[in-house]
């Protein structure tokens, strides 16, 4: 049987949570902010506790985004909890977001379950936006930890996607082409293509690029 999950674009399906801070109804509880929805394959794991320490040192820069993390995977809460107070204890890192204990529910309607690997879920990355609606999925092996630097860039590129309706290039803002520059939409008619290149700086006129204002 084929589980069916959101696609870019589409609404988070609805979930009532236990979570190491209480219970949650995603997204309604997270309506009005980004946020990213988390999974690791399971508690007490070394890939896993390496990953719940850099989120926790780059909070402030999530913040920074308006955009909040919740962990999940299918463990028990007294184990997120245990888990929690050993990295607290090991680390001097206190984890300040919340865990999802699932049952399944949640990973079977995300696709978050590990092929071959039983009730491992994979390494998966849903950023929400602040309507509820699934923006960017990432999806990692078991053994290799995600890149927190990949995922706040990510966060903010479509956040200045959203603001200046443009495009952002690869690796920006340190783009190959054209550094921390941004993408305007290419032209749509045959009138603005003729004179596209007149009032913008760019390649042709369907890559003209500008520097990026925000107040």
């Amino acid at each position: 049987m084929t589980t069916l999950f959101p696609l870019l674009g589409d609404p988070l399906p609805q979930v009532t949570v236990k979570t190491t801070k209480g219970t949650m109804t995603l997204p309604d509880d997270l309506k009005g902010s980004w946020f990213v929805l988390f999974s690791h394959p399971a508690d007490f794991t070394p890939v896993c506790t390496t990953e719940f320490v850099a989120l926790q040192k780059r909070i402030k820069e999530f913040d920074a985004l308006h955009c909040k993390l919740v962990g999940i995977s299918m463990d028990q809460i007294f184990a997120h909890i245990k888990w929690i107070e050993w990295i607290k204890e090991q680390t001097g890192v206190e984890i300040t977001f919340p865990v999802i204990a699932d049952y399944g529910e949640v990973a079977e309607k995300l696709g978050m379950i590990h092929p071959g690997k039983g009730t491992n879920t994979v390494r998966a990355v849903f950023i929400i936006d602040p309507d509820g609606l699934v923006r960017t999925i990432f999806y990692y092996p078991q053994e290799i930890g995600r890149n927190i630097d990949e995922m706040l860039r990510t966060i903010q590129a479509l956040q200045i996607s959203d603001r200046n309706k443009v495009a952002v290039p690869a690796n920006w803002p340190k783009n190959e082409l054209i550094g921390d520059r941004v993408i305007i939409p290419p032209a749509q008619t045959v009138e603005d293509a003729k004179i596209r290149l007149d009032t913008h700086e760019g390649y042709d006129w369907w890559f003209c690029h500008k520097e990026l204002k925000e107040e």
